[in-house]
């Protein structure tokens, strides 16, 4: 393999995002739906995304830049983040238009919305998952700002819900259909799915010695 090194201290801020979102792939779509202190309702895709904690429930999103989710949830402290689906891609992809402050995203592209129960912004109706939350903190990183929300309540489509095992939902991935950002303008599928159980040691491997059935035993 031939390699080649690229320092990020002589690499401008486009080249450095440019590699790092082509390399850090794939990355899940926060479709994050906000309300202004006016009552605009913004929509927008956030593709740095993922669970911070699960106790308490938070999950993050980096604004890259001071965009209108940040603003928003700033001055309201709500907002709800969605699952972008598969089959919602067009919509999802209007929605990260740069439109000005006072235009609805949500109106944009044709979105139905109905009542949260647990935040007063409205949630969307067409997303298999939706997380009310509350803003837990905002962190500044250089030029973005990392958003950490506080899930206070999960909708989520009953036909994609496993409850075989009450203590443990689980969410079909196969019903879901999650998007995935990559880098330029592209955009996954979830693929295809393996599993593999997470080894154990002592059992599948150390302890006395790796055993034999390997991890995925």
């Amino acid at each position: 393999m031939e390699r080649h090194e690229l320092p990020f201290g002589s690499m401008s801020p486009g080249a450095g995002y440019a590699l790092l979102t082509s390399v850090v792939v794939p990355r899940p779509i926060a479709w994050v739906l906000t309300r202004s202190a006016s009552g605009t309702i913004n929509l927008a895709p956030h593709s740095f995304f993922t669970v911070a904690s699960h106790r308490p429930p938070v999950v993050q999103f980096t604004s890259v830049g001071a965009k209108d989710t940040l603003r928003n949830v700033s001055e309201t402290g709500e907002l709800v983040v969605h699952l972008s689906p598969e089959w919602l891609l067009d919509e999802i992809n209007l929605t990260g238009v740069d439109a000005p402050p006072d235009v609805s995203e949500v109106e944009l592209a044709h979105l139905e919305t109905e009542p949260s129960v647990s935040v007063s912004c409205p949630r969307l109706v067409a997303s298999p998952v939706a997380l009310e939350c509350t803003l837990e903190r905002l962190v500044e990183v250089g030029a973005c700002t990392l958003v950490l929300a506080r899930v206070v309540h999960a909708s989520v489509d009953a036909e994609a819900l496993d409850l075989s095992d009450p203590g443990r939902p689980y969410a079909d991935i196969r019903r879901l259909r999650p998007l995935a950002r990559l880098g330029r303008d592209e955009w996954s599928t979830i693929g295809e799915i393996v599993t593999r159980r997470r080894p154990v040691w002592g059992r599948d491997v150390g302890g006395d010695g790796a055993a034999t059935d390997g991890p995925g035993a």
